[in-house]
């Protein structure tokens, strides 16, 4: 069980004054995540420009490890960073400073060529899961087992309907005899529960500005680090 960082996703400029967009902000901010309990990060690189870019990766990952090394760091292949099948490969291929791990969506039709690619260059995959839909197409890869785990990833504001279908996922696993460590995460309002259900299930959990800023109570949180903290609160409750 370890709770991650989310730093900043694809989040705008102006979703909160701490979030950090730049490599030296990022690697900032990593430290003091690192400090408030975080076990990993999990960093969504950007351009000079300000947006995600995937040719971004070499530079940022550099900064956050000399600043937080020793920690593994992971990074999105998201479809939508490049908006382009080709774009998105070839810039997973000119990495040289690799990330530990990335997650790949299972949603995007690409997702097992892009896995297939990760593996070429050692990085570690965390296998994303919004829906069964994307739980049932994991389940049939035949290298379904070389993954670092599974994310269970619910962005569905109604409560009770994103319970359904985390339940829904970790079903499907189940039955098809999955044994690999899992992180569920929800967004915004469910956050805080699905921090609660991960305890619960002894699986992992990840908090941050990519999925949501405020705590437990409903407040805004000052920074990430703040968030992390109090997730790293209600884990060790559960030790």
């Amino acid at each position: 069980m370890i709770v991650q960082a989310c730093i900043n996703g694809a989040r705008p400029r102006d979703f909160h004054p701490s979030l950090p967009l730049t490599a030296h902000a990022m690697a900032a901010d990593a430290v003091s995540c690192v400090g408030a309990g975080a076990a990993e990060l999990h960093i969504h690189p950007r351009g000079e420009n300000g947006r995600e870019s995937l040719a971004a990766v070499d530079a940022t990952v550099l900064a956050v490890r000399q600043a937080c090394p020793g920690t593994l760091i992971g990074v999105s292949t998201g479809a939508w960073i490049e908006n382009d099948v080709a774009r998105t490969r070839a810039a997973i291929a000119a990495w040289r400073e690799l990330p530990d791990y990335a997650s790949v969506n299972l949603s995007e039709a690409d997702a097992p060529a892009v896995m297939a690619l990760l593996r070429e260059q050692g990085v570690g995959i965390e296998a994303g899961l919004a829906t069964t839909e994307d739980a049932e197409r994991f389940v049939g890869l035949a290298d379904r087992g070389r993954v670092l785990r599974i994310l269970i990833e619910i962005d569905i504001p109604d409560l009770p309907t994103a319970l359904d279908e985390a339940h829904g996922i970790a079903a499907v696993l189940e039955r098809a005899g999955v044994r690999r460590p899992i992180l569920l995460h929800g967004v915004d309002g469910t956050v805080w529960p699905f921090v609660d259900l991960a305890r619960q299930k002894r699986w992992s959990t990840r908090v941050g500005l990519e999925d949501g800023k405020t705590l437990a109570d409903g407040t805004v949180a000052k920074d990430n680090a703040r968030i992390v903290a109090e997730a790293t609160a209600i884990f060790r409750s559960a030790s």
